[in-house]
């Protein structure tokens, strides 16, 4: 019963990912710069594309993906992602689309409490799984992740703490709560320090701690264009992975 749904769903999916992707490249609103867009909060419009290699304690994983946004009103932000990975974990190099995300952020609030601004974010994840699990290829679930968290201008660094949890619609079982802390620097020359921090609680299995942590580096070199280098490290017994290092390139529009 599962394929027949999961084939509905990635056919619905792409068609309207591909529909928003339009949408998204024919807006005509200017970069400000004003925001970076690695603030997953952020009142932007753009389009990554982004590489990342994952060394695993069975094997590797490369991941390129296409991750962006825009925003749909001035208090409704969509993000989407396609990823599509090469991995090495079934003993054999595989390769596939490995998930699609397509995100809606709601913003109800922006404001200031004396010194501090911050914006108050609600929203929710539709992750499609498009891999193979037998290939080491997806999660064999598509799932729905609702998240609240709330962005802070406090001292020249921007706090970003989030909680989502993940449940699965379809496909495997899947109950997992994560809580993340992105923290956000900017520096001189239109460059950039961003450490995100991750602490999921998966349900499921014994309650595991699959926690990671990324540094990320980047400049933007005008208001269109931007480069970045990722740092990945996992943390406790549980890491889904052991390190990892990536880079992007950033379109501001």
């Amino acid at each position: 019963m599962y394929q027949p749904l999961n084939f509905r769903c990635r056919t619905a999916f792409i068609y309207v990912a591909i529909q928003l992707l339009l949408i998204s490249l024919l807006l005509t609103s200017n970069a400000t710069g004003e925001e970076n867009a690695s603030n997953p909060l952020a009142k932007v419009k753009n389009t990554d594309l982004r590489y990342q290699y994952l060394d695993l304690d069975n094997g590797r994983v490369n991941d390129l993906f296409i991750d962006g946004a825009f925003m749909a009103l001035d208090n409704l932000k969509i993000k989407y992602e396609l990823h599509y990975w090469e991995t090495d974990v079934s003993g054999d190099s595989e390769n596939n689309l490995e998930s699609a995300t397509l995100k809606g952020i709601y913003f109800p609030t922006d404001g200031a409490w004396r010194d501090v601004k911050y914006r108050v974010a609600l929203g929710l994840d539709w992750i499609v799984d498009l891999g193979e699990q037998d290939k080491g290829i997806g999660s064999g679930s598509d799932q729905l992740a609702p998240l609240a968290g709330i962005a802070m201008g406090i001292g020249g660094t921007m706090w970003i703490p989030l909680v989502q949890h993940f449940f699965d619609y379809s496909g495997e079982d899947v109950s997992m709560t994560a809580f993340r802390l992105i923290a956000m620097k900017p520096l001189p020359k239109q460059m950039w320090l961003k450490l995100d921090a991750k602490v999921p609680i998966d349900w499921e299995h014994d309650q595991a701690v699959p926690a990671t942590a990324e540094l990320q580096f980047g400049k933007s070199i005008n208001k269109s264009v931007g480069v970045y280098v990722d740092g990945l490290v996992g943390i406790g017994a549980d890491r889904p992975y052991d390190w990892g290092i990536g880079t992007g390139i950033r379109f501001n529009y």
